[in-house]
């Protein structure tokens, strides 16, 4: 029998059931982090109500004194901002800006004296309290006492959602800003920078991942791995910056010595997926091609240079792939740990005035 007729009729056949075989096949999900850290950290939005008022004018102020602003917004219901504006004085058109984040247990204040050398190259400088910190301590609490309050509430929280108090409600509070940004006359919302530190370092860039908004990005000694950290079991210089929180959370446990294992079920309350979808070699190639200067210490135990070689690696090849491979740059502080040395803070503002130009103002 000659089988050449009954080919095209195979064929059909093939053909006919390949729906059939493909609609029995289960979707496979492609991984998408800044999706999946919008949906995790995103809030009803709510009016950004901002309230703006000159800061007290110094008696006797020499001329060109910059000019200040106190301001606050609604970025969620019953979470205001506060945050404090300098400028250029006489500055016309529209300025670039740069966002300034402090570390665990600071404040906005901290920052003045880098947001007044941001100002005196030509931009406006904002920063803001972090959650549970400054003026959002809880009454009667300072320094990083009620952020770990709220660290432990989060680690107690039966379930989502709550509360994410360990660097993701910060990032969202920066979206906000950059929103609030936007409706400004002064600021350009097209050059937005972002300069952070240990903490603040690692909330800059979640929000710079999240946010395509955010133009340029400088973390300080916070790019890092918590995944490889808990791998190689150096996950205790991260968690020894919240002390009493992750101590009440493993009483709370009956965890009398803290393991890896332990502090994975830590994580996964206070800040779900920050050793995994969301840990730094997933997030930070989320920035490119977009400006980044990562600063990291040679010797600093919370980043060490394994987790922080894992972010290299993938935010090379992310600014490789997208043709941006002089927008990323590694600056390592020789024998430094966890501390901005002032040439770091130097290379910081220029790499902010390379990529955001404050001599080109717009009107």
């Amino acid at each position: 029998m000659n089988p050449r007729p009954l080919l095209p009729a195979l064929c059909a056949l093939l053909l006919a059931l390949a729906p059939l075989r493909a609609a029995d096949t289960p979707a496979v999900s492609t991984p998408n982090p800044r999706a999946d850290f919008l949906k995790l950290i995103e809030r009803p939005r709510v009016p950004l109500a901002a309230e703006v008022t000159p800061a007290p004018a110094a008696a006797n102020a020499p001329a060109g004194t910059p000019v200040e602003l106190r301001f606050s917004f609604a970025a969620e219901a019953g979470q205001r901002v506060p945050g404090i504006l300098l400028k250029p004085a006489g500055a016309t058109g529209r300025l670039p800006v740069v966002v300034l984040l402090h570390g665990t247990g600071g404040k906005k204040e901290d920052e003045r004296p880098l947001m007044r050398t941001l100002v005196a190259r030509g931009f406006m400088a904002v920063a803001i309290d972090g959650r549970y910190h400054g003026e959002r301590a809880t009454p009667g609490r300072t320094g990083a006492a009620s952020y770990e309050d709220a660290l432990l509430r989060a680690f107690r929280a039966p379930a989502e959602p709550h509360e994410h108090p360990f660097f993701f409600d910060s990032a969202w509070d920066v979206m906000r800003l950059v929103d609030w940004l936007g409706t400004r006359a002064d600021a350009d919302a097209r050059r937005i920078g972002l300069y952070g530190v240990s903490k603040g370092g690692i909330e800059a860039y979640l929000a710079a991942a999240a946010d395509p908004r955010i133009a340029a990005v400088v973390p300080c000694i916070a790019v890092e791995s918590f995944r490889w950290a808990l791998d190689h079991d150096q996950w205790q210089p991260r968690t020894g910056t919240v002390p009493n929180a992750f101590a009440a959370a493993a009483k709370d446990a009956g965890v009398a010595a803290p393991d890896a294992d332990f502090v994975r079920k830590f994580y996964d309350r206070v800040s779900p997926g920050n050793n995994g979808e969301f840990d730094g070699p997933a997030m930070v190639p989320l920035i490119a091609p977009r400006p980044l200067l990562a600063i990291n210490g040679e010797l600093d135990p919370r980043t060490p240079p394994g987790g922080l070689q894992e972010c290299v690696d993938a935010a090379q090849a992310a600014y490789r792939a997208a043709g941006a491979e002089d927008r990323f740059r590694l600056l390592v502080q020789k024998n430094t740990a966890h501390t901005v040395t002032p040439e770091a803070e130097r290379e910081a503002v220029e790499w902010f005035v390379r990529w955001l130009k404050p001599e080109a103002q717009t009107k």
